[in-house]
This record gives C-alpha cells, sequence and structure tokens, in this order.
C-alpha cells in the first residue's frame, strides 16, 4: 500500500507539480470533442503505469491509453486482475490553474477493486483504501459518520452534465425542493469522494462513470462507512466506458435510502438507461 502511494507522489513531482500554472502553448490538446488532456496527463500514466507493473505485472487499464484504444478496457472483465490508473483528475481544474486534481489507482481483482489510492498534490494529502482494512487519510484512520438530521438538513452534489434532460430537470428540481444545499461539484471525482469520506458532502449522485474516475473514491467511502452503488441498490463495480451509468455516493445506508427517494421521486426505480 506505501509503495503504490510513493509511487503516485514521485510521478506528480516529475511530471505534474511542475506543470501546474505553467503549461506551455501546445501543452494541452483535445482528445475528443469536449474532452481535453495535457502531456502532464499522458507522461504520468506512462510513469506510473510502468511503476505499477514492477510490482504487480497485470495489465494497466489507464484513462489516456483506453482513450487511444478503448478495447484496452476489456482487460477489466477479461483478465483475474488489472491496474486502474487516472494520471491527472480535474483536467480541466488543472489546466485553468485550479487546486482541486488529483492522481489515483486503484487496483481490481475478478471485478471487485480490493485496493485505492487518491493523491491530491495541492494538499500534500495521500488517501488510501483496502477492502476489509479500512480507509486512511494520511495515515489516519478514516471513519464517515452517519448523516445527521433529515435530508433538508443534507448538503450533497448533482452531477447533471450527462443527463437526459427530462431526467435532469427531474432530478434538479427534486434536489433544490428536498435538500439543504446542492452544488454543482467540484470537477474531479479525486477531491468529491473524500469530501464525503470526511463528511463535507452527505451524498453525490454521479452519471457516466468511467472506472478511473470512480474505482478509487468509491472504496474509500464504502471502507470508511459510507455506500456507493448503483440506481437499483446493487454495490458499485468497476465497468468498462459505457458499460454502467448512474451512481449514488452517500453517508450511511439510511441516507442513500433517503436521498435516493428524494432525488427520483416517482421515476422508476428499476436500472437506468445509459444518458449519453
Amino acid at each position: 500500500m506505501d509503495r503504490v502511494a510513493e509511487i503516485l507522489a514521485e510521478a506528480s513531482a516529475e511530471v505534474v507539480e511542475p506543470r501546474f500554472r505553467a503549461l506551455a502553448a501546445g501543452e494541452v490538446m483535445e482528445k475528443a470533442p469536449g474532452e481535453v488532456v495535457t502531456v502532464a496527463d499522458r507522461e504520468a500514466e506512462v510513469i506510473i503505469g510502468r511503476r505499477l507493473r514492477e510490482l504487480l505485472p497485470v495489465p494497466v487499464v489507464g484513462e489516456e491509453a483506453v482513450a487511444a484504444d478503448p478495447d484496452l478496457a476489456r482487460a477489466l472483465h477479461s483478465e483475474p486482475a488489472v491496474w486502474l490508473v487516472d494520471p491527472v483528475d480535474g483536467t480541466s481544474n488543472f489546466i485553468a490553474g485550479r487546486p482541486d486534481y488529483a492522481v489515483m489507482t486503484s487496483l481490481v481483482r475478478s471485478g471487485q477493486t480490493v485496493a485505492s489510492w487518491i493523491w491530491q498534490p495541492a494538499t500534500a494529502t495521500s488517501y488510501t483504501a483496502e477492502l476489509g482494512s479500512g480507509a486512511w487519510r494520511n495515515g489516519r484512520r478514516l471513519t464517515r459518520t452517519p448523516a445527521a438530521g433529515g435530508p433538508a438538513a443534507w448538503r450533497g452534489a448533482l452531477k447533471s452534465r450527462f443527463l437526459e434532460p427530462e431526467l435532469r430537470r427531474t432530478l434538479e428540481k427534486n434536489a433544490a425542493d428536498g435538500f439543504g444545499e446542492i452544488t454543482p461539484g467540484r470537477n474531479a471525482a479525486g477531491v468529491e469522494y473524500p469530501d464525503v469520506a470526511e463528511g463535507a458532502l452527505d451524498f453525490i449522485l454521479y452519471w457516466r462513470t468511467l472506472p478511473w474516475d470512480h474505482a478509487p473514491g468509491s472504496l474509500l467511502v464504502t471502507e470508511a462507512g459510507g455506500v456507493s452503488a448503483r440506481l437499483d441498490g446493487s454495490p458499485y463495480r468497476p465497468e468498462a466506458p459505457g458499460c454502467e451509468d448512474g451512481l449514488l455516493v452517500a453517508a450511511d445506508q439510511e441516507s442513500w435510502d433517503r436521498t435516493r427517494a428524494v432525488l427520483l421521486g416517482r421515476w422508476r426505480t428499476g436500472r437506468p438507461a445509459a444518458g449519453r
């Protein structure tokens, strides 16, 4: 666990942090419509992937490698173990010079996340989690207390970018009417999940759930005592892009159940169709 945390911090110090607020012309590219990447993302992924394979020689499913070759993500289902790597989570924040970004990896065995690591360079904060063993912040055990009061007192984030328009309107209205405060989030799962684990947020509803974004934080939250589950109640498992959408993360099971009820209202409660 410690060595992987060191690998993330080392790669960050080598190629990510030196470019924070110092990206040169030509070091930011569009990899897909509306999706950007930097040289820091690409270089960090190469370094992290190589060093992880020295620890455990299994396939590395990295965000940038999958962008170039989507078939690489099949390893999540075809291989007994894989490393997932998000070299710069919150790339838009990184480009804009905002400190809400992270470097993340997780280890997936037989389709289940068994260990995860999140490094937040701006605050030199390391989050780690191991299945069945707990979650930590800089070596201190994290325990998420249940959400206090009821929905009218809770603070949450609604990530609505990839929602179908009708469902977006429904969820936004229900959220505005039912909760104490709703934020748009911080544009970085590696910052948002720790916010739930440490109590700054009581819940988050995500829609698009790319595995490198959600495997690390989901394990962190659940090992701290929270819940990360699909809208039909099934526990989160990392899926290849496009396989699953809709994920509700909450402080505890009761707040998960009540948040889901408030957000969905009368919307059907089975597994939702993908919203693109």
